[in-house]
C-alpha cells in the first residue's frame, strides 16, 4: 500500500482518508467480481456473522438500557400534586413508565431473536424502532447508536435487493461494475452541420 502524503490536506481531508478507505487499486469496489446470483440469493436470505454479532451484542445492551431509562424516569417523576393542592400536569402514573419498560423489553428481544434468525432486514427495522423510542425519551445518546446500526442494516438489505433485482432485470447477466460503456447512438460532431 502506498504511503498517503499528509503536507498541504486540510484536516477534514486527512480525517476522511483515515477513516474511510482510499480509493487505490485494491480498494476500487468496480473492480471486484460480482456474485453469482445463487450466492446473492442467500446472501439477501440471511445476515452475516458480522451483522449478527450486532444485534447478539444490541440485545443485552438495549435491555439494559431500557431498565436504566425507565429507572431515571421514575425516581426523576415530580409529584402528583403540588405544594398548593392542585394537579401538577407534570407527573405520569407509574403504569405508564411500567408499560413502556415492557415495550422496550419486548424490542430487545425481538432484535435477539431477528439476530439469532439471521434476519438482516427485521433486525434493522427493530433496532432503528428501538433507537427511536429511546431518542423520543429525549436520551439522545442511548438512541442514536441504534438508529446507525439499524439503517446501516436497512441500507445493506436494500443495496442486495437492488443488485438481485437489476440482475434479474438482465435476464441473470452479471451487471457491469466498471465505468460506462460507449453509446452506439451516433451524435454529429458541431462542427459537421456547418457546410
Amino acid at each position: 500500500m502506498t504511503p498517503v502524503m499528509t503536507e498541504g490536506r486540510s484536516f477534514v481531508d486527512r480525517l476522511r482518508t483515515a477513516i474511510l478507505k482510499p480509493a487505490g487499486p485494491d480498494n476500487v469496489e468496480d473492480a471486484r467480481e460480482p456474485m453469482p446470483v445463487k450466492e446473492l440469493e442467500t446472501t439477501i436470505r440471511s445476515a452475516n456473522d458480522k451483522e449478527r454479532l450486532i444485534g447478539l451484542v444490541a440485545a443485552p445492551l438495549a435491555a439494559a438500557i431500557g431498565f436504566l431509562i425507565i429507572s431515571a424516569l421514575v425516581s426523576n417523576d415530580p409529584a402528583a400534586l403540588l405544594k398548593d393542592g392542585a394537579v401538577n400536569k407534570l407527573h405520569v402514573a407509574v403504569s405508564v413508565y411500567e408499560s413502556l419498560f415492557v415495550v422496550l423489553l419486548v424490542m430487545s428481544v425481538l432484535i435477539l431473536a431477528t439476530a439469532l434468525f439471521r434476519k438482516r432486514l427485521f433486525l434493522g427495522i427493530v433496532m432503528a424502532l428501538y433507537g427511536l423510542a429511546v431518542f423520543n425519551l429525549h436520551y439522545w445518546g442511548f438512541g442514536v447508536p441504534f438508529i446507525m446500526a439499524g439503517a446501516w442494516l436497512l441500507v445493506r438489505a436494500y443495496r442486495f435487493q437492488r443488485e438481485l433485482r437489476d440482475r434479474e432485470s438482465t435476464g441473470g447477466a452479471t451487471a457491469s461494475f466498471g465505468p460506462p460503456r460507449a453509446n452506439k447512438r451516433y451524435t454529429p460532431s458541431p462542427s459537421a452541420g456547418k457546410r
